[in-house]
């Protein structure tokens, strides 16, 4: 069965039976030129945001939540992708979905901000969170982990083809991902990750650790980033890795040099914190396929992360590339 699959302004096409893909179709591109710029591998699914008047939330019978309880498609490959399409990235996104109410959520999201989508039938059901947001922006996310089962498995020549049309591979820690990381790393394409509140030591975020050319991660569990950052890089292939720390800022390890990065003025009050991690690795990256060197890239990330930081939960909304290009270009407070 063969199907087309555009991506972002540009086509190739798939013969791989079960794929189904939605896109922007062009002519065919020429071999010697990578139809997407980045490949988002994971990570599609939707969250039912709850807003709690704090966290964590002391125990009671019932709450009432004048805000309302409301389900949108977006989770971090989802989010990635959006960030990465609104900077003017060519955008494609890879995973499993299911038949089911959820999965058109995503499917709708992805088409509206005209991203590239392909998708393969997952049976037991599209990925689905609860985020608990307190007053303060700070969230509880609760991951069902019942949507996947332990065979999941993308299949290689679909992974190839798609990476090979790419400039850049990102890759999420959501199941079947890992067993990806033989398949995209020989294909020379480089490789990015984000290990979120990964502790340093939970043995399932290694293979991603230390396949990525570039990792990203969150300093909220670890008690020593830099001893964690510099483990990933003897380890592993890593050329950059950054580990966010909110309102602090980030850390920025690359040739060698550890470097702290200021955290940049939030545009609004801050909502929301949910997202900002993605906006953070999507910015970066616009900056590393630019060219620009860590420190201007990890610049545009704290500018994404700012800005996401003000976009409440139940909007999918992401910087654009002249608002970033401008605030990045800001005196530092």
């Amino acid at each position: 069965m063969s199907e087309i699959m555009h991506v972002r302004g540009d086509a190739t096409v798939a013969s791989v039976k079960g794929a189904k893909a939605i896109g922007e179709p062009r002519d065919q591109p020429s071999s010697r030129t990578p139809a997407t710029d980045v490949l988002v591998l994971g990570g599609a699914g939707v969250d039912t945001i709850i807003h709690v008047p704090e966290l964590p939330l002391p125990y009671a019978d019932s709450y009432m939540i004048d805000s309302g309880i409301r389900t949108r498609a977006g989770q971090t490959g989802d989010f990635v992708a959006l960030g990465l399409a609104a900077l003017g990235l060519r955008t494609h996104h890879l995973d499993l979905l299911g038949a089911d109410p959820e999965g058109d959520l995503v499917r709708a999201l992805h088409r509206e901000h005209g991203i590239g989508l392909t998708t393969l039938p997952q049976p037991a059901g599209t990925k689905r969170a609860v985020n608990l947001v307190g007053p303060d922006g700070r969230r509880l996310s609760l991951y069902d982990t019942s949507r996947a089962r332990p065979g999941d498995r993308f299949p290689p020549e679909l992974l190839r083809m798609l990476a090979g049309a790419s400039r850049h591979v990102h890759v999420t820690i959501t199941q079947p991902c890992a067993e990806t990381l033989p398949v995209l790393t020989a294909t020379g394409v480089p490789l990015s990750t984000d290990l979120h509140d990964w502790d340093g030591e939970n043995p399932y975020h290694e293979p991603f650790a230390y396949a990525a050319d570039i990792v990203f991660l969150s300093a909220a569990a670890l008690t020593d980033p830099e001893r964690t950052m510099r483990r990933i890089t003897e380890r592993g292939r890593a050329e950059v890795v950054v580990v966010t720390a909110g309102a602090e800022g980030a850390y920025l390890l690359a040739d060698g040099e550890l470097t702290r990065v200021p955290a940049a003025l939030p545009p609004a009050p801050v909502v929301d914190s949910n997202g900002a991690g993605d906006a953070f690795a999507a910015a970066f990256l616009y900056g590393r396929l630019a060219g620009e060197p860590p420190e201007t890239c990890a610049r545009y990330g704290a500018v994404a992360g700012a800005y996401a930081c003000t976009v409440p939960a139940s909007r999918a909304e992401s910087i654009d590339r002249d608002e970033l290009l401008e605030r990045a270009a800001e005196p530092r407070p």
